[in-house]
């Protein structure tokens, strides 16, 4: 589908890209981005021709049709706050198999535009897969398409990507919480130099999520 939905796409949201060449052209890596809505998966492709491996929640596969589209897409079914093993060993596999990766950090898309806590799954993924972390920024996308608002047609968006981040001083050390947030705390930080947003020092609370999941969502 990317011949013909990328070019549609980067007009219909006059999609830029900044730092395509810190996109590996093979080998594993996993994109750490914010996450501002849902048309950060629409612009992400854009910065490389290469498949990005996702993980999405397990509704977005009930419908047949969709399901379908998202099983070859690469998608990756996610059963959130069932602490999803199947889904983490799927994101391990595909890193294994040289793939590229993405996460959002912060678990779910912000609701106020700034950019918050980051979870310490993509620390431990790192440092246990032992790849580096591309830090890339959405641009655009919140005033393009809040969460639950309408979409807005031709609007600015951009996808900006950083150099990538080598933890290698810490591979292995996935189990050591402090090393993780560490980890996390700098991709953050990353994350944030390239999008310019204001950085709130707490998780966005997602309603979807039962309470009881989230300790389990820390993890995603």
């Amino acid at each position: 589908m990317r011949p013909w939905s990328i070019p549609i796409l980067r007009v219909a949201f006059r999609i830029r890209v900044e730092g395509r060449k810190n996109v590996p052209r093979k080998g594993a890596a996993i994109i750490a981005s914010n996450h501002l809505s849902a048309l950060d998966h629409i612009v992400l492709p854009a910065i490389t021709r290469r498949t990005i491996i996702n993980i999405s929640k397990a509704e977005h596969f009930d419908k047949p049709l969709k399901a379908w589209f998202f099983r070859n897409w690469g998608v990756i079914r996610l059963l959130r706050g069932s602490g999803d093993k199947a889904a983490l060993e799927a994101a391990k596999q595909a890193l294994r198999e040289g793939n590229l990766f993405c996460i959002y950090p912060e678990g779910t898309r912000s609701m106020d535009g700034k950019l918050h806590k980051g979870h310490t799954g993509v620390a431990r993924l790192a440092l246990e897969m032992r790849v580096p972390v591309i830090p890339v920024a959405m641009v655009g996308t919140f005033e393009a398409k809040p969460k639950g608002g309408k979409t807005k047609y031709f609007s600015k968006t951009a996808a900006i990507v950083g150099e990538p981040l080598d933890f290698s001083a810490l591979w292995g050390q996935q189990d050591d919480k402090a090393v993780c947030r560490q980890v996390t705390d700098q991709v953050m930080r990353a994350i944030q130099a390239l999008s310019g947003q204001e950085y709130v020092d707490e998780y966005q609370h997602n309603p979807a999520v039962p309470s009881h999941a989230k300790t389990d969502a820390k993890a995603s």
